[in-house]
């Protein structure tokens, strides 16, 4: 019964290793999103861990809050650093894990030496992957560190990264418009325009209405004609002389 409690006991008594790196947000150019609502992107441990070639190198996230109490010898993949319990009750989840052979050192050209941080979302819900590299939750801040075990012994680590934290959406109604001189102008520029444009349509359309009522009141207006007097005219010299004799 012994036995278990001295495993556990026994990198304890031969201390972790403690490395002189420390993880930070990558400056490699150019790089989109270097943290986003719920990720962020971090340098790889390239020439870090040379001196432990059979180890498994873990990459440990923490809430800013949970860094002093993270416990080393918690395993990956079990429930008290799976992932879909963070961040609570887990405090601290342990992903990305890999073997020194995908951080070769130096870097070959064309390389890419970086890691991004919640990038994964399918299993994000799935407890059969507790070693998910899921969206993380919230703003943060959080502090990232590398672990490296040899089988399930921690044999060296890298100090906490300095805290991250994460981009937040502002809500609508907080956006305000009151110092922005030029939109302002914009908007009063519109609607004056919008205005005239209206009286003129209004009057383009009393202007065609008079032509079409004016148009219709002449052709339905008839002069008149004048009444022709035709005088009649007596031939007297035809009915006053006497019948002709034969």
């Amino acid at each position: 019964t012994m036995l278990p409690l001295l495993l556990l006991l026994l990198p304890a008594a031969q201390g972790i290793v403690q490395l002189g790196y420390r993880p930070a947000l990558t400056k490699e150019p150019p790089l989109e999103g270097l943290t986003t609502a719920s990720t962020f992107v971090v340098d790889q441990p390239r020439c870090v861990f040379q001196d432990y070639r059979n180890a498994v190198i873990w990459l440990v996230v923490a809430l800013e809050q949970a860094v002093s109490s993270f416990n080393n010898t918690a395993g990956p993949g079990t429930p008290e650093t799976a992932f879909q319990g963070f961040p609570y009750p887990v405090r601290a989840y342990m992903t990305l894990n890999t073997t020194l052979d995908s951080y070769p050192c130096p870097k070959p050209d064309g390389d890419i030496t970086v890691l991004r941080v919640g990038s994964e979302t399918s299993c994000a819900e799935d407890e059969r992957r507790p070693t998910c590299n899921g969206p993380l939750p919230g703003p943060g801040p959080y502090q990232v560190k590398f672990l490296a075990l040899e089988g399930s012994v921690p044999v060296a680590e890298t100090a906490w990264s300095l805290p991250i934290t994460l981009r937040t959406a502002k809500p609508p109604s907080s956006i305000s418009t009151a110092g922005s001189g030029h939109s302002a102008d914009m908007i009063a520029i519109t609607t004056i325009l919008s205005i005239l444009f209206a009286i003129l349509l209004a009057a383009l359309v009393a202007m065609l209405f008079f032509w079409g009522s004016d148009s219709c009141g002449s052709s339905s207006t008839f002069s008149k004609p004048e009444s022709v007097t035709v005088r009649r005219y007596n031939t007297h010299h035809v009915y006053d002389q006497p019948a002709a004799r034969l």
